[in-house]
């Protein structure tokens, strides 16, 4: 291997402190690759895939790689030992670096991908885990992805010009959240959760405010559907009024 010096590559992209420099460029094939300019010099990612290049025994990932060792098994006889279980974390650190940068260049498409992908390996680990410890550990993790998705589903949505489709991606955020506290049995914390904080505020700036007298009325013709009993006309009116609130 030729050594190559970055010398000229560092003095044409110095380092700003306080800032994070992110850029996307091209590999010699074509493939985008993801550059970040630190203070001791370049870090550089894959775009797609495994986000150091690596290909475990020919794997996208250690994650892929496990699944398909899976294959053929029975729900109950798959179980990730705590070995399995580091380097699964190990790698979705890395998935989730990629994700923060392409936060920064605005590519919510690729926030989305790398988000699912660890969801994933978090509900993995919770199912399949021989340690109580490593299921807690991903248990930890999943509001947080849960908001992560959220946010980026709602956030592409948005650039298409669809607001509906934006406040239900963070309405379906929430409820997931509700559901995830639900079954780790810390129902009761949901409302102080942090992850839910960032939603209702995002969701806050999504509803146009409306006027006392059009509340009023949606109050009113949600009292008259709960008097007569059409649940279904009540259902939607409390949402409205929900996502007004």
């Amino acid at each position: 291997m030729e050594n190559t010096s970055l010398s000229e590559l560092l003095r044409e992209w110095p380092h700003e402190p306080g800032r994070l420099n992110v850029r996307i460029v091209e590999a010699d094939d074509g493939r985008p690759l993801v550059q970040v300019r630190v203070e001791l010099g370049v870090l550089q990612l894959e775009r797609h895939g495994r986000p150091d290049g690596l290909r475990p025994d020919g794997c996208e990932s250690l994650f892929h790689r496990v699944l398909e060792q899976a294959l053929g098994q029975g729900p109950d006889e798959v179980s990730a030992d705590p070995g399995t279980c580091a380097a699964l974390r190990h790698e979705a650190g890395l998935y989730s670096y990629r994700s923060a940068v392409l936060s920064i260049l605005d590519d919510y498409a690729g926030v989305l991908e790398d988000t699912n992908r660890n969801l994933e390996v978090a509900v993995f680990i919770v199912r399949h885990a021989a340690s109580d410890e490593d299921r807690a550990m991903a248990g930890r993790s999943i509001p947080n992805l849960l908001m992560m998705r959220a946010r980026a589903s709602s956030t592409l949505a948005l650039r298409s010009g669809d607001m509906k489709s934006a406040r239900a991606a963070i309405e379906s955020g929430l409820h997931d959240l509700e559901e995830a506290c639900r079954s780790r049995g810390t129902g009761a914390s949901f409302e102080s959760m942090p992850e839910v904080k960032v939603l209702r505020g995002m969701r806050e700036m999504l509803v146009p405010k409306l006027p006392s007298s059009q509340r009023l009325e949606l109050e009113a013709r949600l009292k008259e559907a709960l008097a007569v009993e059409n649940f279904e006309l009540a259902a939607i009116l409390r949402n409205e009024l929900r996502l007004m609130s």
